[in-house]
């Protein structure tokens, strides 16, 4: 069995902190000492109490409906980062990046020979993500590149081009030199962590 995300683990804290508070509101309704039963027994009316059961019954009713949510989002959330990169450390998942984007090379026809890689920095992405940059440096024909990008945007994995920077090459073949820029979404233990924080 896997480990928890640290965002599936704050969604299991949120449930076990609301059903928690349920339990605590239903004691305190239906429960309480000898001693405050006499005295609001005589404090409140029957229609009070009605009142009172009746807003009990609707926080009771509203768990089931708040756990069934809590189910659907944590679904979610797994289906979507099926596409995370996994890997031990930030440069292998680095060096799954570049396996991909030579693969996505090597598919086309001529295939594309990248030339240079370049492993950039491993960057926080929102608050429960990173992310891990690679370039590449690339010669191919505009046909190549554009089929190579959609192949890129069509893989199962997060992964985008963060930046693209084209520069004309040799007129005669119609080549461009490209260095692009990739980035991949990875869980945030792979992010170093800055001193002090």
């Amino acid at each position: 069995m896997r480990a928890l995300e640290p965002r599936e683990r704050k969604a299991v804290m949120a449930l076990g902190a609301a059903l928690a508070l349920t339990v605590v509101v239903l004691i305190y309704e239906f429960w309480p000492s000898s001693s405050t039963v006499v005295a609001e027994a005589s404090a409140q009316t029957v229609p009070q109490m009605e009142q009172r059961l009746a807003r009990v019954r609707e926080l009771a009713a509203a768990v089931p409906g708040k756990q069934e949510i809590l189910k659907k989002v944590a679904a979610d959330l797994e289906t979507r980062e099926k596409g995370l990169i996994r890997a031990e450390t930030a440069q292998q998942a680095q060096a799954q990046v570049i396996t991909i984007l030579r693969g996505l090379g090597a598919s086309e026809a001529p295939p594309i020979e990248i030339r240079a890689t370049e492993l950039g920095a491993i960057a926080p992405f929102g608050d429960d993500y990173g992310a891990v940059n690679v370039s590449i440096q690339v010669e191919c024909r505009i046909e190549q590149l554009l089929n190579f990008l959609a192949a890129l945007a069509a893989r199962p994995e997060l992964i985008a081009t963060r930046d693209l920077r084209v520069v004309a090459g040799d007129p005669k073949q119609k080549l461009l030199n490209v260095r692009i820029t990739v980035a991949g979404i990875v869980p945030k233990n792979l992010v170093p962590q800055k001193k002090g924080a």
